[in-house]
């Protein structure tokens, strides 16, 4: 199941809200172009459904899209990128 994954820029995150519920992404844009992934958070109702691969996965395309790298400094979104080697190329140097 596909969720709808909203950017909310002035909360730095990228949102999935199902009933009253919400998983998302945290992040912090730095001024040097590297998107840093700090947190993904899904409530324990909604875990098991991919959500929390929804909001990476969507955070990994903006960043790409935009021109930005990322340091994923978030387990869940490290784990991802090694496991999906067509986001490996968006980390910077210094998190290789």
């Amino acid at each position: 199941m596909t969720h709808e994954v909203r950017h909310e820029r002035h909360h730095r995150r990228f949102v999935v809200t199902v009933g009253a519920e919400e998983a998302f992404l945290a992040y912090e844009l730095r001024v040097d172009g590297v998107l840093v992934l700090e947190h993904t958070f899904t409530p324990l109702s909604l875990r098991g459904r991919g959500i929390a691969r929804e909001v990476v996965r969507a955070a990994l395309e903006y960043a790409r899209n935009a021109g930005l790298s990322v340091d994923p400094q978030c387990w869940y979104a490290a784990r991802f990128i090694a496991r999906h080697p067509e986001y490996q190329d968006l980390v910077t140097d210094s998190d290789r």
